[in-house]
């Protein structure tokens, strides 16, 4: 039984996750632990955050279809290998060692962090408002591999995917984001379904995290529209540095050496 002051802590965590990952990725970094810390199995916790990113997605996704920046035909191109690489990726999602893909990510973090500095402009403006009629085939195969990963964890994987789309595609920070959204909702329906089969989730503290993350979706979608890619950009650097710094194991020490 879960003790009734974790009900509001795990909303605001969920509006935080839901307005990150929304604008980048990520978001996952506080409402994975937290579901943990309430005692939940790492698996089933796992496998329940998956609930709150089908409903932040939803959100975001509709906001963005509504404000015309969807590419929809692109969404789905790209969206169905990470659908099929997603059940792949839910169904090995306890075979993995999860030490050793942190810190592999957090080497690629830092890496996505130098290519979104030194490539800004390509963030900011774009190339393109939708997806060539012939998608590079190469495009197909990252995709399916992010839905591998994202049906493994989940954690990160909406920065994979702008780097993806902003320079394997074309389009600005904004437009990868309405993309991204549409992708990770696509491929979460997938995953969800992977995981209800194998009774990991629990519903009652999904559906409290969803709350919090609908609101912050919705809010983030918002700003992306009104505030323009500028601000967009700066804030998926500041979490992809801070991502980076995380899955390193850096912020641990760094928390460690000033509590003393």
């Amino acid at each position: 039984m879960v003790d009734w002051y974790f009900y509001p802590l795990m909303i605001t965590a969920g509006f935080a996750a839901g307005f990150i990952n929304t604008l980048a990725g990520s978001g996952s970094i506080l409402t994975l632990p937290l579901l943990m810390f309430i005692g939940l199995p790492a698996n089933v916790a796992n496998a329940t955050n998956r609930v709150a990113i089908l409903f932040q997605n939803a959100v975001s996704t509709t906001s963005f279809q509504r404000s015309r920046v969807l590419d929809v035909r692109g969404a789905i191109i790209l969206g169905i290998p990470a659908v099929i690489g997603s059940v792949i990726g839910a169904l090995i999602a306890v075979s993995l060692n999860e030490l050793i893909m942190r810190r592999a990510i957090g080497v690629i973090m830092v890496l996505m962090a130098v290519m979104i500095i030194f490539k800004s402009d390509q963030w900011i403006n774009g190339r393109i408002t939708e997806i060539p009629h012939k998608p590079d085939w190469k495009l197909i195969l990252i995709m399916f591999a992010i839905g591998i990963y994202g049906g493994f964890i989940q954690l990160g994987v909406g920065v994979f995917i702008l780097v993806s789309l902003v320079l394997g595609v074309g389009y600005d920070v904004i437009r990868a984001n309405a993309v991204k959204t549409a992708i990770i909702f696509l491929y979460t329906i997938a995953a969800l379904l992977v995981f209800q089969g194998s009774g990991k989730i629990n519903w009652p503290m999904g559906l409290v995290v969803a709350i919090g993350s609908m609101a912050g979706a919705w809010v983030a979608a918002r700003f992306a529209i009104h505030w323009g890619t500028k601000w967009v950009y700066r804030i998926l650097l500041l979490v992809v540095i801070y991502s980076a710094l995380d899955f390193l194991g850096i912020t641990g020490v760094i928390v460690n050496l000033i509590s003393g």
